[in-house]
Formats: structure tokens, sequence, C-alpha cells
């Protein structure tokens, strides 16, 4: 959400602003705006609500605005209305329409939200300073500003002092009065790619926007700045020492023009995965209600089927156990969960009306490829829940639900796995309203309550920091065990995936239940146990199979909902999802894990992409 793009060369600025804006506008956004310098002469902001088309129209293409050094913005609303007057780009002072720029003075544009910009206004209204707009973007121009001027000190050092007192994700392009020519930048968590091409030099929120007109880039890391002249590019740290960057050359192919500034794959596509569950619960809801004729399953294959049967490997194997507990508590129809590898060598028992669910990202795995043709031999009907369309396993299937998550480049899935629990959770509600177990009402509920998730989502990604100082603390250990009860365990064993593939680190996963049985002899001093508790149901139990192998000295940490505070008596670490219906937990639970096993395999120099011995789809058995 969001666009950023930013020319300093010898050619006039606005249309390649324009031109890079319209290759971000996937991105979302509901405002858009210019701010273009032409030589000595003020600044020149226009902005314009609603399409890019308008803004392209109101500057005739961007022919109208003269200068060839710039910043451009597609805004998405956070904080503010979308409006003209909220549009970026933000100026220090006070903003009129065509706003030329006051000698001093600094605007900008900024992706993120800035958490405690509220903090920072009043601060600033102290000061004397006036506020024209609703964002924290303005906000934070100022703030750059007041250093700027009270310290009487340089671009850099300005931009230093409010990265240290800001707090929340950012990318910020900045331009000064003072400073003709150049355009300054500053990062944290938000994407921002810098290229640069004989004369010229760019900056944008993702690579499609600079891809017409350089493959030569930089990444800028996180805390870091940069100051953009005609074909340079230097960079400081937040000291305000100048540091050195390697440039890279992007390839014209998928995996290298989509990772869009993030350092990795996996930490952009685990930030992509509220959209993408939105975008896949979206595929069988027409007006408010689950409709499945998207899949072409009708009502009648509904209320014959009698048995389900979910066949998967790794990650898709560990949603078809979460899917079992809640397509037996919504539908009360019986489900088992087989992995791939072994449903066809087992010879197993399928009855006639038994539906065959096979999950899998690629639509191409050698495996659950093999189990759907297994049972289409037995005469069972198939759904697949696959990401990629037209895949074998698509075409197939007599059913198709598929996966809104976009491409997964990244080895270890993410919105994948995320996508296919949504994908579980709207048939099962599907199931349960056809066999009248759930009425409409509930149904609505439920659904309502799916749709919430991603905003929930991105509350606990905002909250990262934690998870990667926990990362840090034990990315030297040796063994991690994660335990948990119902589906508490089902995430369990995802979370366990995601450290060990990219970690390396031995991981397992044991239902709670199961320690007195064997595991807990493998507990000793500063052994670090993972314990989930999600199940209000199932909260006491776990909390008492964690104060076991605390007694043997374990090192606790808990995952639990917001309202278990008590459980800081227990544990040396906790992390909090926001409140949700038990049943859609491990949409929650499962980020935090993400998030650990990313910070792990970073924190040891590891390719967090692309880990050893692992492929993305896994097409030979």
């Amino acid at each position: 959400m969001c666009g950023i793009v930013g020319y300093c060369g010898k050619e006039q600025a606005a249309p390649i602003l324009l031109d890079g804006l319209a290759k971000l506008e996937y991105r979302g956004y509901d405002s858009a705006g210019l701010a273009v310098r032409d030589g000595d002469h003020p600044i020149s902001v226009v902005k314009s609500k609603g399409r890019l088309a308008k803004l392209s129209d109101k500057t005739d293409g961007g022919k109208a605005l003269k200068g060839c050094c710039g910043i451009g913005h597609t805004r998405w609303a956070t904080h503010g209305e979308p409006s003209e007057i909220n549009a970026h780009p933000h100026v220090s002072g006070t903003f009129v329409k065509n706003h030329p720029t006051e000698e001093g003075e600094v605007v900008g544009v900024h992706n993120g939200i800035i958490e405690n910009y509220q903090e920072l206004k009043e601060k600033l209204l102290r000061n004397g300073y006036q506020f024209y707009s609703d964002t924290d973007t303005e906000v934070v121009v100022k703030l750059v500003d007041y250093y700027y001027k009270k310290y009487n000190i340089g671009p850099v050092d300005a931009i230093a002092k409010t990265m240290v007192r800001v707090r929340g994700s950012y990318a910020l392009c900045l331009m000064f009065q003072d400073y003709p020519g150049e355009i300054w930048v500053a990062r944290k968590d938000s994407p921002m790619i810098i290229g640069t091409e004989g004369e010229a030099s760019f900056v944008a929120s993702d690579v499609p926007a600079i891809l017409k007109y350089t493959r030569n880039v930089y990444y800028i890391g996180n805390l870091e700045m940069a100051k953009l002249s005609n074909g340079e590019v230097h960079f400081f740290n937040l000291n305000g020492d100048e540091i050195e960057k390697p440039l890279t050359e992007i390839h014209w192919d998928a995996e290298s023009a989509e990772k869009g500034g993030y350092e990795h794959f996996m930490m952009k596509e685990i930030h992509e995965q509220p959209k993408a569950i939105t975008d896949t619960a979206n595929v069988v809801l027409k007006d408010g209600k689950i409709d499945l004729s998207a899949i072409a399953m009708d009502e009648k294959v509904l209320q014959t089927i009698d048995q389900i049967y979910i066949v998967a490997c790794g990650s898709a194997y560990h949603v078809g156990m979460t899917a079992q507990y809640v397509f037996e508590d919504f539908a009360k129809i019986p489900v088992r969960v087989e992995l791939a590898s072994e449903f066809r060598y087992r010879n197993p028992i399928l009855t006639p009306n038994g539906l065959v669910v096979i999950i899998s990202q690629s639509g191409e795995t050698a495996d659950s490829l093999a189990a759907l043709r297994e049972a289409k031999a037995r005469g069972n009907k198939t759904l697949a829940i696959v990401n990629v369309v037209g895949s074998s396993i698509a075409r197939e299937a007599d059913y198709v639900y598929y996966t809104m998550a976009g491409p997964e480049i990244a080895v270890a899935t993410t919105k994948a796995y995320s996508t296919q629990l949504i994908a579980c959770y709207m048939l099962a509600i599907a199931f349960g309203q056809h066999r009248k177990q759930l009425d409409d009402a509930k149904a609505s509920e439920l659904v309502a309550e799916i749709l919430t998730l991603p905003d929930k989502i991105e509350k606990i990604i905002a909250d990262k920091e934690r998870i990667q100082w926990f990362a840090a603390k034990f990315a030297s250990t040796k063994d991690v065990f994660f335990i948990g009860r119902g589906i508490d365990y089902s995430v369990s064993m995802e979370g366990s995936l995601k450290l060990k593939e990219i970690s390396y680190i031995h991981s397992e996963a044991y239902a709670a239940g199961e320690l007195k049985h064997g595991t807990i002899s493998l507990i000793e001093n500063g052994t670090l146990v993972i314990g989930l508790l999600t199940q209000d149901d199932l909260y006491e139990k776990t909390i008492s199979n964690m104060v076991e192998v605390k007694s043997r000295g374990a090192y606790l940490m808990g995952l639990t909902s917001y309202g278990h505070y008590e459980i800081e008596d227990t544990v040396d670490f906790t992390v909090y999802i926001p409140k949700t219906d038990t049943h859609f937990a491990a949409s929650l639970a499962v980020v935090p894990l993400q998030l650990l096993g990313y910070y792990v395999s970073v924190a040891k120099g590891l390719d967090v992409d692309k880990p050893r011995n692992l492929a993305k789809s896994v097409t030979v058995e």
C-alpha cells in the first residue's frame, strides 16, 4: 500500500514520476501527488484525490511541472480520510493549492505508519507549528524541519534526529528548499529501493517503478539514510557516518523484480498475508454470504458427502490438521488428515461418498498429485485447494478453490499457508450451513470474524521488533520444543517447521499432553520450550504442562491471546495476539512463529529464502 517514486537527473522529472507511480498502482491508493524542483526555484507541489489519471490531467502528463528533480506518491489512507489536503507530498509550512515552497522549507512523502505521531504533534504545536492535514506524514516532515532549524544542522543530522524520535515504520523521501537537485531518504521496515543509471538517480518503493530506466539498484537497510543527486547516491548510518552499499543488477525475472525493497522474499510475503487472506475469502463471498458456485460445488454435492479426507504435504498438511478441528466442529462431519506420501501406499479405505481434499501451493506436488489420482481412480470426488491456476492438481480435480496468495518465492511458505487456512474456514462454514449445523446468523458472524483477521495480522506484524530481539537471544540454541493442545498443537507443528527449515535448529512439536509419555526426558536447563495457549478451554491444562517443563529447567515462551496476562507469572517471555474465535486462532498464532523463524535465520546469517537442500515445489517423489 502506498507508492513512492523519486528522480534526479537531466530529464524532466514529472513524466518519469507519473510513469513510475503507474507501475505501483497495484499497491492500492486513494490519492496522489508530485513535488518537483526546477533549479533554484521553489519546489512546486501538486496533489489530487482519486486515480493517478486525475493528477496526470492536472499536470498535463507532467509537462506542466518544470524541473529535473522530484518525488511522487500514491497514498492509501491510514491517518486522515482520502482527500487532496491529506494527499502527499506534505510540507513543513502551510499548504495551498499548487504550493510553491517557502525559504528553508522541507517537503516529503512517506510510506508506513508513525505510531507516536500524536505525541510528536503536540511537541511541535508547543513549538509554534500549525497543521493543515490529519496525517502522520505531515508530523514527521515538520519534525525534520524542527530539528533542521533548531540546531542549524544539515539534512543528514536532522533526519537522523527524527529517526531516533519516531516510532513506527517508514520509507521517507524528502526535499529541502536549501539543497536543490537533491533527494534525501530514510528507511525503517517499509520497502525502498534506489537505482542509478548514467547521470540519473531513482528511488522507489518497489522495483517495477524504475525497471524501465535502470537495473542497477541499491537496497537501503533499516535505519539507514541516503542522499540522491544526478547519478550519485551516498548512504549514511544513524550516526551520520557515510557507509558503502553494494550495487546489484536486476535481471528480468519474477524473483528479482518482485522483492520490492525487502531484504528477503519471506519478509515481504509475511507482510502480504493480510491482503492475500482478504482476497482468498472473497473468492467465495457474494453479498457477504458464502457461495460455492465459484468453485462449482452445488448444494447436492455438499449434502451427499459423509466423510472428508484431507491429503497434503509439509505446511499444507499442517493446514489440514487445523482444518480437521474446524470442519468437525462446524459441520459435524468426520475428517481424516493424511500425509500424501503415505496415502496411496497404505491402501486407504475410502467411503463412496467421501470427499478427498488435496492442498498444495504449487498444484504440482508429486505425492499430492498421485494421491489425487488414486482417489479419482477409486471413484471419489476431489477438491483441490491450490495457488497456481492451471496447475496439474487444479486441472485434474473435480472442484478447485484457488487461493489468492499470488507468487510465493521464498521456500518457507507463509502467505500460501495462511490463505489455505482461510479456504478451509470458508468451506467448513459452508458445509456447516448445508448440513444444518450452523444457522445463517452464526455463519454470518463467523464470516465477519474471518474478515477481521487481516487487520489483526497487521497489528502482530507491527510489533515484530520484540520477536526480533527474542530471536537474536536464542539464535545459537541447539534444540527447541513447541507444545500445544488441539488447534494449538497443529500450529505448533507449523511453527516448528518454520524454525527448522530456515535456521537449521533441531525443533520438534508435541501435543502438550504427551510430554509425560517420554518427551519430557529431553528437557534440560535452558532448553527453549514454546507453548501455544490460544484455546480457552485448554488453557489451564497447557499451563500445567509448561509448569512441568519449567521445573526441569526449561526457558519458556508463551504465545496467547490478549487478556491472559497471568501467564507472565509462569513463562519467561510472552507474545500476545488479538482475540478471535478460537477456531481461527491459527491464522494469528502462526504469524509470530513465522517471524521467529525468519529472525533466527537472519541472526545466523543464513539464506532465508533458499534454505539448503530444499525446493519450493517438490515435483518428484
